[in-house]
């Protein structure tokens, strides 16, 4: 995380947990005629387990609403951009050691800032948290990165297991990719869609 997101993030953090969320982490996204700033909030841990709490449009709702008060007055971001704040869906962006620590054993998808042993990409496995390391299983091996040179990183969810692969042997099915969850009614966390969004301009 650059030094402008850690910024930024630690301005909104109390004002999200304020709210009985905890604020993830946050992407911000430079474009042509305006930028994007995404939160990612979720309920804190221990709150989401079984049936219980999950993140609702509601909340990002509020956290929007809220962010982007405290955005106007203290002004962080020159030029235009957008809010959009979202709950992390299952394929949940990681920040951080601590959230790498929390998914250890989980796949995971993963940018790196500099090439390392040739490799900018990577899919593996999160072993373990060493320090400011994160080691992953990396075809059969041992792979180390700084998590000041991961970029950006993904849980890798296991949609066969969670029942949401298509069947392979239904011809409807053929060159279909697996369905995402999404905002449905069936109670289950929103996806990682964007739940809110305001327009900001200087």
């Amino acid at each position: 995380m650059s030094e402008k997101h850690s910024e930024i993030a630690e301005l909104l953090r109390p004002t999200v947990e304020s709210l009985g969320l905890d604020l993830l982490g946050i992407e911000y996204l430079p474009a042509p005629g305006g930028a994007t700033l995404r939160l990612y909030i979720d309920v804190p841990a221990g709150e989401g387990a079984g049936d219980a709490r999950v993140v609702t449009i509601e909340d990002c709702e509020s956290v929007s609403r809220e962010v982007s008060a405290q955005l106007d007055v203290a002004d962080p971001i020159s030029g235009n951009y957008t809010l959009e704040v979202s709950s992390p869906g299952l394929d949940r962006p990681l920040f951080g050691a601590a959230q790498f620590a929390r998914f250890i054993g989980e796949q995971a998808k993963v940018g790196l800032k500099l090439p390392q042993d040739g490799r900018r990409r990577l899919q593996g496995r999160i072993l373990r948290v060493e320090g400011g390391n994160v080691v992953f299983e990396l075809d059969g091996s041992e792979f180390t990165a700084a998590v000041d040179n991961i970029d950006k990183a993904r849980l890798v969810p296991d949609w066969a297991a969670l029942g949401l692969a298509p069947n392979k042997y239904s011809p409807s099915n053929k060159g279909k990719p697996a369905p995402k969850p999404g905002n449905g009614s069936n109670g289950k966390q929103p996806s990682n869609k964007p739940a809110a969004g305001k327009p900001h301009a200087e």
